[in-house]
C-alpha cells in the first residue's frame, strides 16, 4: 500500500470544498481556497516552480523539462465537489486488502455499496478500497484526479533521469456548478496538450461529452388571498407542475437513457403562487439536437399557457459547453499517445464517453485539445462514492509514462494512421 499517497488523498477529503451554485462569487466556498493554500504547500515543497494560487483560487505550478526541445503539455483537475451530497466531515472507510462482496458503510447501515451494482469491486479483490461513511460523499470526484497529480508530480522530480518536457499543473475551482474555465485562459498554460484527471476506474480515455445548455424556466402566476381568489389567482405552482408534466418520462429523462441518448433534467425548483423557477439540464452528444430539446421546453410552455389563461412562461437558454470530440479529432497524437502510454505499462487502454462534462470540454472548445484520464472515480456526487488506492496509483503512473511519450513525440501510436480511433457516435 502506498501510505504517503493514502495519507495524502484522506487528507484532501477531509476539506469541504462543496460548490454553491447560489453564492456569487468564485471560488463559491472557502473551502476550494483551504484546500489550494494546502497544495500550493505541497507542490512547493516537491519542488515545483511557479507555485501559485491566483486571485481566483486558481492554483498554478511547472515541472521543469528534462529534455531540451520537448513541448509542454498540462495536467488538471478541480478542487470543489457535488452540490448534490453534503461534503462537511467526511469519515473515510479504509479497507485494505478488500475481501470482496458487499461493503456496508458505517454511518448509515442503509447505505450499501452492492457488488450487483458495481461489478468492478469483483476485480479488485485485495486492494485498498475507500469510501466514505455514508452520510457524505467521499470527494474522489475529483480530488483523487488532485492526488494522483501530485503523486506523478512528486515521481518526476525524484526521477530526474525521466526524460520529460515542462508540465504545467493546474487545479480549477467550481467544475461542479459548471465555471471551472471561468478564469483560466487556456493560452496562460502555453501547452500544447491538456489532460484532465477526473474519470471512472483505470485506463480509460474519455474522448466525448455531452454538449450542453441550461434552461431558466420562470412561470409567471397571481397570487391573491385564497379567500377571495376565485376567478383571480393564477396558481404559478400548478401551472409550473402542468408544465413539467408535459416533459417526456419514458424518453428525455436521465433515468430513461443510456449511452449517447440525450436527456431534459429538470433538477430544481422554487418560488411560490406568485412565481416558480426552475432550472432543466438540456444534455446531448449530437450539439445540434439542443435545440431540438429545447423546442420541446417552448412546446410544453405554450401547452401550459393555453391551459392556464392568463399565466406566462420564459425560457432563457444559457450555453454550457460543447463536445470535445470534434476538438479532439483535430489533434489525433493527443489521444494517441495517452493510448501509447497506457499500452507502454503493459496495459489496455479503452476509449470512452461521458454522459456529463469536464474542464476539458471548454478548455477543447477554447482550443487547448483536452481529453479525460481515469482516477478512479466510483459513484461519483452520492454518498454510496467509492475509490481505490491502487487506481489511483495507476492514474498517476499513466501521467509519468504520458510525460515521457510526449517527449520522445513518437510519429506512430495507438490510431495514428485511422481516424477511427476516437469512439464512435451512432
Amino acid at each position: 500500500m502506498n501510505d504517503e499517497l493514502l495519507n495524502r488523498f484522506l487528507e484532501y477529503v477531509g476539506v469541504d470544498t462543496m460548490a454553491d451554485e447560489r453564492a456569487g462569487r468564485y471560488p463559491s466556498s472557502d473551502g476550494q481556497w483551504t484546500l489550494g493554500r494546502l497544495l500550493v504547500e505541497q507542490l512547493q515543497s516537491i519542488g515545483l516552480s511557479d507555485v501559485r494560487q491566483d486571485e481566483h483560487g486558481l492554483v498554478f505550478a511547472t515541472i521543469p523539462g528534462t529534455a531540451p526541445g520537448a513541448p509542454t503539455i498540462a495536467w488538471c483537475s478541480h478542487l470543489d465537489t457535488s452540490p448534490e451530497t453534503p461534503a462537511a466531515g467526511v469519515r473515510p472507510q479504509v479497507i485494505a486488502d478488500y475481501p470482496g462482496g458487499d461493503i456496508v458503510l458505517p454511518g448509515d447501515p442503509s447505505r450499501v455499496i452492492r457488488v450487483v451494482e458495481n461489478p468492478e469491486l469483483a476485480e479488485l479483490i485485495g486492494r485498498t478500497i475507500i469510501t466514505s461513511d455514508g452520510t457524505t460523499l467521499l470527494g474522489a470526484d475529483d480530488k483523487a484526479g488532485i492526488a494522483a497529480i501530485v503523486e506523478a508530480a512528486g515521481r518526476l522530480m525524484r526521477e530526474p533521469a525521466r526524460k520529460h518536457g515542462p508540465i504545467r499543473i493546474c487545479f480549477t475551482c467550481d467544475e461542479e456548478i459548471g465555471r471551472g474555465v471561468e478564469h483560466l485562459d487556456p493560452a496562460s498554460l502555453a501547452a500544447e496538450a491538456c489532460y484532465t484527471l477526473d474519470g471512472h476506474g483505470r485506463d480509460e480515455i474519455d474522448v466525448e461529452t455531452f454538449s450542453a445548455d441550461l434552461a431558466v424556466v420562470a412561470v409567471h402566476g397571481r397570487n391573491i388571498h385564497p379567500a377571495i381568489a376565485k376567478g383571480k389567482m393564477i396558481n404559478a405552482v400548478r401551472a409550473a407542475a402542468d408544465f413539467v408534466a408535459r416533459l417526456p418520462r419514458d424518453r428525455l429523462a436521465p433515468e430513461a437513457t443510456e449511452g449517447r441518448e440525450g436527456f431534459l433534467h429538470p433538477y430544481e425548483v422554487s418560488g411560490g403562487v406568485a412565481e416558480v423557477r426552475l432550472r432543466i439540464l438540456l444534455r446531448d452528444f449530437d450539439t445540434a439536437k439542443l435545440s431540438e430539446w429545447a423546442q420541446v421546453l417552448q412546446r410544453a410552455a405554450e401547452q401550459t399557457m393555453a391551459e392556464f389563461p392568463h399565466s406566462s412562461i420564459t425560457i432563457n437558454i444559457i450555453r454550457q459547453y460543447r463536445n470535445m470530440a470534434d476538438g479532439l479529432a483535430r489533434h489525433p497524437r493527443v489521444v494517441g499517445y495517452a493510448r501509447l502510454a497506457i499500452e507502454r505499462l503493459g496495459r489496455q487502454p479503452r476509449l470512452a464517453i461521458v454522459r456529463g462534462g469536464t474542464d476539458g470540454a471548454r478548455l477543447t472548445e477554447l482550443g487547448l485539445p483536452t481529453p479525460n484520464l481515469s482516477c478512479g472515480e466510483h459513484n461519483p456526487h452520492s454518498p454510496l462514492e467509492w475509490t481505490c488506492l491502487e487506481e489511483i496509483e495507476a492514474a498517476a503512473e499513466t501521467l509519468v509514462s504520458l510525460a515521457e511519450v510526449w517527449a520522445e513525440q513518437p510519429a506512430q501510436y495507438p490510431g495514428s494512421d485511422d481516424s477511427a480511433h476516437f469512439a464512435r457516435r451512432s
